[in-house]
């Protein structure tokens, strides 16, 4: 997706006059709650930019750096406070010779608990393991999972890995090269599958329309799953049962009234260990607590796809177009 938004936004203030850089974005509060998590005079900054379309951020404390996928570019970026932004990974989500265009790369990344790199690969079509340590990053991949009941996955978007090490990750389209028509396409749905620690695929569901973004709750007895449908764009929360599958399922966070205003769907997600929900959809990233009550948002016409904590969850850093964005919490 190409974007058509600069990260930082400006006006003149008169004829003549010199232009004055604007905040990316903005706090918007809607309920008294929110004085919990962030202060509505939070300092958010555009820490990187110049992508095409960025998402998946994982922070690895270990190295102090954060890692994002640019899913057109094929590629992995690292930043750290020290030095900034430089590539980490390349090639990230596609490794074959025959050339190939559209969402190619790497997706959403996370950390197993061996402090391996995880990674949702369109391009490569399954969950990948990076084969070396992550301060000597290479592109060298084992396959966790490619296949279910013998048929390649559609693109794997995003996962969430439990204490347990059972991966769970979301399957949609986007990174098929014709959509959901494409020819090389073999599931007839878009799934939400766990891995389990000995190998083993499950489909948990073939219902959802677009599954995205996927957080456990604290204690990992539930968790949410984002749908990045116009036409059902909600955010589905499910509890998960002594075998590790999903049961009770219903709508956490309806995002209808919202998509019809700013006309963007729910995409990733991450949750503090208080259960408040950060949720990047329509205007920017949703702020919701375990109750599904909207206390707030982190308000931009960027189109953010993603984020990510720190350890100590004071810092959240969002995936927007083609920028990356820093924002203080408490």
């Amino acid at each position: 997706m190409t974007t058509f938004f600069s990260c930082i936004f400006i006006m003149i203030l008169s004829a003549g006059a010199a232009l004055a850089q604007q905040p990316a974005a903005v706090v918007e509060k809607m309920h008294p709650d929110l004085d919990a998590v962030i202060a509505t005079d939070a300092e958010i900054t555009v820490i990187a930019d110049g992508f095409e379309w960025v998402e998946g951020p994982v922070w690895v404390e270990k190295e102090k750096m954060l890692l994002f996928s640019d899913v057109m570019k094929n590629r992995i970026y690292k930043w750290t406070a020290k030095t900034g932004v430089s590539t980490y990974l390349e090639p990230s989500g596609y490794t074959q010779a025959a050339p190939r265009g559209e969402e190619l790369g790497s997706n959403g990344l996370a950390l197993n608990a061996e402090g391996q790199l995880v990674l949702c690969q369109h391009g490569d079509r399954r969950i990948a393991v990076m084969n070396t340590p992550l301060a000597d990053p290479k592109p060298m991949f084992a396959t966790a999972a490619g296949k279910y009941d013998g048929k390649k996955f559609n693109s794997p978007n995003d996962l969430a890995i439990a204490s347990n090490g059972d991966m769970y990750f979301t399957d949609p389209p986007y990174g098929l090269e014709k959509g959901p028509q494409d020819p090389a396409r073999e599931l007839p749905y878009h799934g939400v599958y766990r891995i389990a620690k000995n190998g083993k695929v499950s489909l948990l569901l073939d219902s959802l329309t677009r599954p995205n973004g996927i957080a456990f709750f604290p204690g990992e007895k539930s968790l949410l799953i984002a749908n990045s449908d116009p036409g059902r764009p909600h955010w589905y929360r499910y509890d998960i049962d002594a075998k590790g599958n999903l049961a009770n399922g219903r709508i956490f966070f309806n995002g209808t009234d919202i998509f019809a205003k700013e006309n963007r769907s729910p995409d990733g997600i991450k949750i503090n260990k208080n259960g408040i929900v950060f949720a990047p959809g329509p205007g920017g990233v949703w702020i919701i607590n375990k109750e599904g009550e909207a206390l707030g948002r982190i308000k931009t016409s960027l189109i953010t796809s993603n984020c990510a904590f720190t350890a100590d969850q004071h810092t959240l850093f969002v995936t927007a177009d083609n920028c990356v964005l820093k924002v203080t919490l408490k």
